[in-house]
C-alpha cells in the first residue's frame, strides 16, 4: 500500500525531474539558436568568398592558361557550395574550395608580373581578408557546437536531449588535403 508519504516523494521527483528537464529543454533550445546564427555567420563569410572567387579566376586566368584544372577545381567547389543544403554539405564544398584556392595561390607565386597587377594585388587583399573572416567565424561556429554537444551529452540534460531529439551538429573541421603544401608542375603532360 502507498502511503500519503510515499505519494508525496513521489510528486516531488515528478516535479523536480520535469523542472530539471525544462530547464535543459530551454538551454538546447538556447544553444541550438545561437549555433544556428553562428553558421549563418560562417555562411555569410563563405558567400563573400564566392563573390570574390570569379574576380580572382578571370584576373589570373590570361596570366596562367595552361592552369585549367585549378580553375575548374574553384568553379566546381563554387557551385558544391551554392547548392549545399546542410552545414554538412557546406563544410565539405568549403574546404574543396580551400584546397583548389591554395593551388592557385602557389601558381600565382610563379608569376611575378600578375603579383604587380593593382586589381590582382586589390582582389587578393580582399581573398586575404575574407578567408580570415572565414577562419574566425569557423573557430567561432565550433566553439558553439563544442558547447552545444558538451551540454547535449551531460547528464540529466542528455535524458532531455534524446527525448526532444536534439541532435549533435558537425565541427568545421580542415580536411586533410589542406594540411598539405600544394604543389605547382608546369610540365604539360605528354
Amino acid at each position: 500500500m502507498i502511503t500519503r508519504r510515499d505519494a508525496v516523494r513521489s510528486i516531488a521527483v515528478l516535479v523536480a525531474a520535469a523542472t530539471l528537464s525544462g530547464c535543459s529543454y530551454n538551454r538546447f533550445v538556447s544553444q541550438e539558436e545561437a549555433l544556428k546564427a553562428q553558421w549563418a555567420q560562417v555562411e555569410n563569410q563563405l558567400q563573400r568568398r564566392n563573390d570574390l572567387i570569379p574576380n580572382l579566376v578571370e584576373t589570373t586566368k590570361g596570366f596562367a592558361q595552361h592552369e585549367e584544372g585549378i580553375y575548374k577545381d574553384i568553379a566546381d567547389a563554387r557551385a558544391q557550395l551554392l547548392a549545399a543544403n546542410t552545414p554538412e554539405e557546406s563544410i565539405a564544398a568549403a574546404n574543396r574550395q580551400s584546397s583548389a584556392l591554395g593551388r592557385l595561390l602557389a601558381v600565382v607565386e610563379n608569376y611575378p608580373q600578375l603579383k604587380a597587377n593593382e586589381q590582382f594585388n586589390r582582389l587578393m587583399d580582399e581573398l586575404s581578408g575574407t578567408e580570415n573572416r572565414i577562419a574566425v567565424e569557423r573557430m567561432r561556429y565550433n566553439e558553439r557546437v563544442q558547447e552545444y554537444n558538451t551540454s547535449r551529452r551531460q547528464f540529466p540534460a542528455n535524458i532531455t536531449a534524446r527525448l526532444f531529439g536534439f541532435k549533435a551538429y558537425p565541427f568545421f573541421e580542415v580536411p586533410d588535403e589542406a594540411r598539405q603544401v600544394p604543389t605547382v608542375d608546369f610540365k604539360k603532360p605528354a
